[in-house]
This record gives structure tokens, sequence and C-alpha cells, in this order.
């Protein structure tokens, strides 16, 4: 799941509803990436309350030794997004308990000036590097990437989980086609605008 930000509060309730994987956006630094792996753990590893008996993840206490067991199975994957995160990769990847990075082309092609471009040359450059620093640390890389040929460049260099759709642009796409094939507004739509999803 991704919580909508590095939020201990939400990422709280995600653990608790059951999740065990997390997507956590925008870290920046080590610091940050820290704060997302402590909001994981349970004491004395990290912040999260303990209050298991309430929560469907410990199946309402039913699940055996959840409180010694929870932090061991959690995912924490980190979401790098602009140029200030790839500076902190390397930090980034030291810290203990992050197990992967997603780096996220539409936001980071905006931070170096090619909003709308994922695929400028630069910003190409820059995902392959960081895939690359990514898989040596032995951490697993991610991206999400709607071209196929892209993704599967990227699948190529080691990416270990690629993103290649988004739901609401395939529903978007799917309602679009249906309504073309039955004529509605035949010759009246604007071109689909271009996007990185």
């Amino acid at each position: 799941m991704r919580p909508s930000w590095n939020d201990a509060v939400q990422i709280k309730q995600l653990l608790d509803i059951g999740a065990q994987t997390l997507l956590v956006p925008m870290v920046q630094n080590a610091d940050e990436a820290r704060a997302a792996v402590r909001a994981t753990r349970y004491p004395p590893q990290g912040i999260r309350g303990v209050g298991s008996a309430l929560a469907r993840a410990s199946r309402w206490n039913r699940v055996p030794d959840y409180l010694q067991l929870a932090n061991e199975q959690m995912c924490v994957l980190v979401q790098i997004e602009t140029r200030e995160a790839l500076r902190n990769l390397p930090q980034i990847l030291d810290v203990e308990g992050v197990d992967g990075v997603f780096i996220g082309p539409a936001d980071l092609s905006a931070d170096m000036g090619f909003a709308g471009n994922p695929q400028h040359p630069e910003v190409k450059s820059a995902i392959e590097h960081a895939i690359l620093q990514i898989k040596s640390a032995n951490k697993a890389p991610g991206i999400l990437m709607a071209a196929p040929d892209v993704a599967e460049h990227y699948l190529k260099l080691g990416a270990l989980f690629v993103a290649v759709g988004v739901d609401t642009t395939l529903l978007a796409r799917a309602a679009e086609a249906l309504a073309a094939r039955f004529g509605a507004g035949k010759g009246n739509e604007p071109p689909a605008p271009a996007s990185v999803y």
C-alpha cells in the first residue's frame, strides 16, 4: 500500500489493517528513510504503537507471537522522485530496513526540468544510474513506466518491480475505445494528451 505521505500515524493505520509492504512517497534523504522504517516497527526498533489487540493485522490477537514477529515481516519501499533524493541515494540505500527503492519518473522528470517527459535522455540516464546503484546495494529497484519498450529496458537493467499501467488511465482509455467503437462523438473528440502514464 502507498500512504499519501511519510506519516507515522497513517502508516500505523495501514499496518494495523494488515498491510505488510508499504511504498512511502517522496523520500528525500536517509533521515526520512529511517523515519519510514521506524514507523513500521514496534519498539524498541521503531515507534509503531502497540495496539495489536485492536488490529486486523494480528487477527485481533489470534496470530501467535504477532508482536514478536511483525517487525521482520515488514517490507519498506521508498520512492525517490527528485534530484535531491538521487543525490542522497547512497545514504538512503544504507538505511537498515529499506528493502527497495521505487523511482517516480513523472516527478523526477518535472524536478529535472523536463515535466511530462520521463524519457528525456538526461532523465533516462539518471534513472538507469539509480537502478544500477539500487541493485548493487542488494535492494530491490522499481519504477512506474507505461511505455512497454522502456519498461522492458528497465527490467533488463535489473528493476525487480515495474508498474506498467495505472488503473485510472487504463479505465479511461478503455472507456474512450468503447465510446469510439459505438460512435459516440465520432470526429468531435480532441486527441488524447500525451501522458507519462
